[in-house]
């Protein structure tokens, strides 16, 4: 697989088998991953890699919170800046409903959309789990590190025929997260990465993803 195929095929999945995943295959993508770039070779990244027992038990204890809706919610960073607009906005709204509507799920119902949001937090059926990590005093340039640490990892599992969904919601949950794995106290508790094998005919897996023009995102200058 060529890293344009890795590109275009790489896309946030909602919906995976349980078929497992060898650990040597992930460990495999790790190794790999560790080659990511970082300013000042700081890799200020951290990954705590559950499954089985471990994750179920983390599955168990969130379940107990999400009826209590956002009175549960504790996250160390805001997800979205508060005062998100614009196109950005626009973007983050699009997707969304671009993706009820793949599951036929109205605006109306909003009991059926929360149950399926209530699917972020059993990784999709993935059944590997990775929570990510950060010491507290990293600036916003390592988590961009660990972003393209995130995506150098995202692409290899590509490669192995594995797909992945990086899941910023589980931040939400950071205390609850904290009673179940061990994560030092002088770091901050960023996302998780779900990961396994993709069910290729979920309608989740397979709706249109915009994307801006690159006339968006990228000026010229000193160009003939």
């Amino acid at each position: 697989m060529t890293v344009t195929e890795a590109i275009g095929t790489r896309r946030s999945i909602r919906a995976f088998t349980d078929q497992p995943v060898d650990r040597t295959v992930i460990e495999r993508v790790l190794v790999k991953a560790q080659r990511a770039p970082s300013g000042g070779n700081t890799q200020p990244w951290h990954g705590i890699v559950l499954t089985g027992a471990p994750m179920q038990r983390l599955f168990d204890r969130i379940a107990l919170e999400f009826p209590k809706g956002r009175a549960a919610h504790a996250p160390e960073y805001n997800v979205y800046p508060p005062d998100l607009d614009g196109a950005y906005e626009l973007r983050r709204r699009g997707v969304g409903e671009d993706m009820y509507r793949a599951l036929q799920i109205p605006r109306e119902d909003k009991t059926a959309r929360l149950m399926w949001f209530a699917r972020n937090f059993r990784a999709f059926g993935a059944p590997v789990l990775m929570l990510v990590h950060t010491p507290r005093y990293m600036g916003p340039p390592q988590w961009s590190d660990i972003g393209m640490w995130l995506q150098s990892i995202m692409l290899l599992l590509r490669e192995e025929g594995l797909d992945s969904c990086p899941q910023e919601a589980w931040a939400v949950y950071s205390p609850q997260i904290r009673e179940m794995v061990d994560i030092p106290e002088d770091h901050i508790f960023f996302c998780g990465l779900a990961i396994g094998y993709r069910e290729a005919h979920a309608p989740v897996n397979n709706f249109p993803v915009d994307r801006a023009p690159i006339e968006e995102a990228v000026r010229w200058e000193g160009w003939q």
